[in-house]
């Protein structure tokens, strides 16, 4: 009954009564920390830069494969060009994952900056406009350890938020299933420094199509907290099918913002249970690493569960967790088999349910299509 107001009548609520019902919608897994109780058929497969695992990351070519193979969100990181569009790259430093570096007009594009505390040598996004990185071809960011897909190099350019919204409405369209999107503010604090804040431009690319702005869920995440809040203010309770969720580094780091505001709380302090219920304040969801639910033991193998699930189910926060890739590399040692850098499903199966049976409600993959198997094959 409640969500039937907030759809009907999304004004006449407060800010607060929104946050609840969005936080009651989505809380499956009653708590317990340990059995998962959130039904199978619930379970999101987030396609992780696309498939990424398969194609070059963030390029159309890898959300189609992500969405071909059963992924029910694809994920696009968002950075700014220097003309203020948003566009899909893991990092605004793009010398790993384009031919820029190759290309004789830009070499004097190369420089460094601070982001986040870190410097970073190379070419940014932020220093060319969409007309300049549309000439631009993407790459491989990790060669070594995805041999295969080397050959898919300089075959696809940078993707813009609008393009991939409508990638999404219409793959929605011709399968009969609506596909979601989960976009990641990337390094906000640092853009916003330079006149080029991320969150109203979202908001309005969001807005700007009818699919995204009311037609399919969107889960809008950030390893920042200011900002969250700050497009949660800004939103109220007006985009219901849109979902805000606080991504968590390891327990000992902290939030860039905190930082910057001399904030001494660390991630570590989010995952307790007075954290959860202060993040339930303004998101409707969690997205840690894998390792704060579950490490490894001196043999290798998976640790029994941490309370990050219960904390976040008590509070009414989904939990997606990252990131399952299916390489050996990536993989905890007891469940690897070969090479490094070799495909290892069965491993990655066994991973990915091991997380299942924890509590989660959904997980971020390179490989949706493993991921999907993982679901699909589920048993308790």
């Amino acid at each position: 009954m409640l969500r039937r107001l907030i759809l009907l009548s999304p004004f006449v609520l407060s800010a607060s009564l929104v946050l609840s019902a969005c936080r009651l919608e989505y809380n499956h897994g009653g708590g317990n920390g340990g059995g998962n109780t959130t039904p199978i058929a619930t379970v999101q497969v987030i396609g992780h830069r696309g498939a990424s695992a398969l194609r070059p990351e963030h390029t159309l070519a890898s959300y189609q494969k992500a969405i071909d193979d059963g992924a029910d969100i694809i994920e696009p990181d968002l950075v700014s060009t220097k003309d203020g569009v948003l566009v899909a790259r893991h990092e605004n430093e793009i010398s790993g994952t384009t031919n820029v570096a190759d290309v004789a007009a830009f070499a004097g594009r190369k420089t460094t900056k601070t982001i986040d505390g870190q410097s970073v040598t190379g070419w940014f996004t932020e220093d060319f406009t969409l007309g300049e990185l549309k000439t631009l071809r993407a790459r491989e960011r990790i060669p070594s350890i995805r041999p295969d897909n080397v050959a898919y190099n300089d075959q696809f350019d940078i993707p813009t938020l609008d393009e991939i919204i409508a990638l999404a409405r219409d793959q929605s369209a011709r399968l009969g299933r609506n596909i979601g999107i989960y976009p990641e503010t990337k390094h906000p604090t640092y853009f916003q420094s330079i006149g080029l804040p991320l969150e109203d431009r979202l908001i309005d690319g969001l807005r700007r199509d009818a699919f995204t702005a009311s037609r399919t869920t969107v889960y809008i995440q950030s390893f920042e907290v200011a900002n969250l809040k700050a497009i949660r203010n800004k939103i109220g309770g007006s985009q219901p099918n849109w979902k805000l969720v606080q991504l968590m580094g390891t327990s000992g780091r902290q939030p860039y913002d905190f930082v910057v505001a001399k904030d001494s709380r660390t991630f570590g302090d989010m995952m307790t249970s007075q954290g959860m219920r202060d993040i339930a304040a303004y998101a409707n969801g969690v997205g840690p690493d894998k390792s704060s639910i579950m490490g490894l033991d001196a043999n290798g193998k998976l640790t029994d569960p941490t309370d990050l699930i219960r904390n976040a189910h008590n509070a009414g926060l989904v939990v997606h967790p990252y990131t399952f890739r299916p390489e050996n590399t990536f993989l905890p040692p007891s469940l690897r088999s070969g090479a490094d850098n070799t495909r290892n499903v069965n491993g990655s199966i066994r991973e990915i349910q091991t997380f299942l049976r924890a509590g989660v409600d959904g997980f971020f993959t390179d490989d949706p299509a493993v991921g999907r198997q993982a679901v699909s094959t589920f048993k308790r």
